[in-house]
């Protein structure tokens, strides 16, 4: 039987640490239990053991150093979502929201990103950190990053997340990115740890515990949202079923790297592009005899919905006339569903006729 939903009445869950496989396969079980009508509206708490989490659209061997983590013991884990690369452990927590379109109106992606990057970031400055909204969808102290978020809708239901920087490792982290090994150097270090601040830099020993961010977080979302919230200690059947399957997936080689593409150095042709959206990278290879475009990889860091978009947009444009490219990619978007966060056919057709351009460099 469909839980029946309570609007004045939600979910809060504690998954606590856990590998990130698990972790992201609980992601899918609460987020398709919810389009199902098996799951209340929640709000979830999550912890890593240390972790590399790249972006669905990522390429592996591309984002990570993948020699120095598996020295360390470091997870290498693909997420369900887009975004770029990045180094997770205990030091830090995420959160989640399970909500669904009813409850968030007619708002467009940017807007709900603001709305909720300042319920969090109130729930921060109830504590002593003088937090605030930075579009498009980071919270910052003072200039500096102390949250990173991100959201999607899938059917009628939505997950925003985001992360709580307690404390960080900035070395750690840098070493983790694919960052050659003469770039990490005591200026580059100190550079990285300007862009970020975590709540032990600011509060020092005055620092609350754990439980006291979280629940100021909670508090924070029940009164924006004019909720409140009752506590659960484990998912329920449905949800568990869902999981024990997304797990198989998840945790498994063929889920991690599945955006790997093969390297041939001398053939293909790359190319970098910040868009609104965020950053785009595409990889081509081409038959300069018949001027077609034979393949071509996109990764980057950017939302997108449904995941596989990318895929297909791939597989659509293999042996295109480098004539057509424009006026295929924008047929393609034309006939495909999709949501886009901040993101055009234009800028995909601006990524890939860079690195087709780039060829006359060469």
């Amino acid at each position: 039987m469909n839980i029946k939903q309570q609007p004045k009445q939600w979910r809060l869950i504690d998954t606590g640490i856990r590998p990130a496989a698990e972790n992201f396969a609980i992601n899918r079980a609460i987020l398709e239990a919810h389009q199902q009508g098996e799951s209340p509206h929640t709000l979830r708490f999550l912890g890593f053991r240390p972790s590399a989490l790249i972006g669905f659209h990522q390429d592996v061997e591309q984002e990570l150093n993948t020699d120095y983590i598996r020295e360390h013991g470091i997870d290498i884990q693909r997420r369900l979502t887009g975004g770029g690369a990045i180094y997770f452990d205990e030091q830090q927590f995420g959160w989640e929201l399970y909500l669904n379109r009813q409850i968030l109106g007619g708002q467009d992606m940017a807007s709900i990103a603001e709305r909720i990057c300042n319920t969090i970031a109130s729930a921060m400055q109830s504590l002593g950190i003088n937090a605030m909204f930075r579009p498009r969808n980071d919270i910052e102290v003072d200039g500096r990053k102390i949250s990173g978020t991100g959201g999607f809708f899938d059917g009628d239901s939505f997950l925003y997340q985001g992360t709580v920087l307690v404390d960080f490792d900035v070395e750690r982290m840098m070493r983790v990115l694919r960052i050659p090994a003469a770039k990490i150097n005591d200026k580059a270090i100190a550079d990285a740890r300007q862009r970020t601040t975590t709540f032990r830099e600011i509060l020092e020993d005055k620092t609350p515990p754990l439980n006291d961010i979280k629940s100021s977080i909670a508090d924070a979302v029940s009164r924006e949202f004019e909720v409140t919230m009752e506590q659960a200690q484990e998912l329920n059947d449905v949800e568990l079923g869902i999981y024990q399957e997304a797990l198989s997936e998840i945790d498994s080689d063929d889920w991690v790297y599945q955006h790997n593409r093969p390297y041939d150095e001398s053939s293909m042709l790359e190319s970098m592009y910040k868009s609104p959206g965020g950053l785009l990278k595409s990889c081509v290879m081409i038959d300069r005899d018949h001027d077609r475009l034979k393949q071509v990889w996109i990764s980057g860091d950017f939302f997108i919905k449904p995941r596989r978009l990318v895929t297909d947009l791939e597989a659509a444009l293999r042996n295109t006339r480098l004539s057509e490219l424009r006026s295929n990619i924008e047929a393609f978007f034309r006939d495909y569903p999709s949501e886009l966060l901040m993101l055009s056919a234009d800028d995909f057709i601006q990524v890939i006729q860079m690195a087709i351009d780039s060829a006359e460099d060469r």
